[in-house]
Order: C-alpha cells, then structure tokens, then sequence
C-alpha cells in the first residue's frame, strides 16, 4: 500500500468510528430516556413511599449496569476473533490483548452509567403527584 492509500484508509477508519460512537452514543441515551419514561409512575410511588432519590437513582443504575455487563460478555469474543482477522491481513502485526477490550467495556459502561445517573436524577427530582395525578 502506498503512502496515499494508508492515509485514506486511516480517514475512511476515523470517520467510521467516530459515527459509530455517536450512534452508540445517541442510542444509549435514547433507550435510557424511554426506561426512565415508562418507569415515571413507579418512581412516583416510590417516591411517595418514603424512597430517597438516591435510592431510585441506585436501583435504575444497577438494572443498566448489569445489561451493559451481559453486552460486553456477548461483545468480547465476536470482537476479538474479528479484530484478529482483520488484522491478520497487515503484513505488520501487532497482538491484540485483553486490555483493549477491558478499556473499550469499561468506556462504554461510563457512558452508560453517566447517561442512567442524568436521566434518574431528572426524574428523581420530578414531582411524584405529576406522575401519578392522571392514574
């Protein structure tokens, strides 16, 4: 490969990803915000039984963590057999190691767990009689 061909390979590389991780992105947070919608009126009543916020922002937490947990045990493997096929098509290679993944699962989680500590607060703060006046 020439100079040229690496370098639009390297660009058409960095797009792709940095898409991917907005759509990943964008995803997670969507799916967080249409949770913590339909768990709106047991947050109320949680909330009117005597729940602290932090105790509602704990139990939507946990729930998500243990989903992005069960994701990268799924991820992990297919990543990794993927990964080394692709890079066994370099004439340089390098070993992939488990830290990658570690950091990618860690990285995403944090994402996760940003995103489920935004939309809990949010609807921890809410007024619970909005949410159960229509019930």
């Amino acid at each position: 490969m020439t100079l040229s061909q690496e370098m639009f390979s390297f660009s058409c590389h960095y797009i792709y990803r940095v898409l991917m991780q907005r759509l990943s992105t964008d995803t997670l947070f969507g799916m967080i915000s249409f949770m913590a919608e339909q768990r709106t009126k047991e947050i109320g009543v949680r909330k009117v039984l005597g729940a602290t916020a932090s105790r509602v922002i704990f139990s939507m937490t946990g729930e998500t963590v243990r989903w992005v947990l069960l994701a990268n045990l799924v991820a992990w493997p297919a990543a990794f057999f993927a990964v080394r096929a692709w890079l066994n098509d370099y004439p340089y290679r390098i070993k992939i190691s488990l830290d990658v993944f570690i950091l990618a699962g860690l990285a995403g989680l944090a994402v996760a767990v940003l995103t489920v500590i935004y939309q809990a607060v949010k609807a921890a703060r809410a007024n619970p009689t909005d949410s159960l006046r229509f019930e």
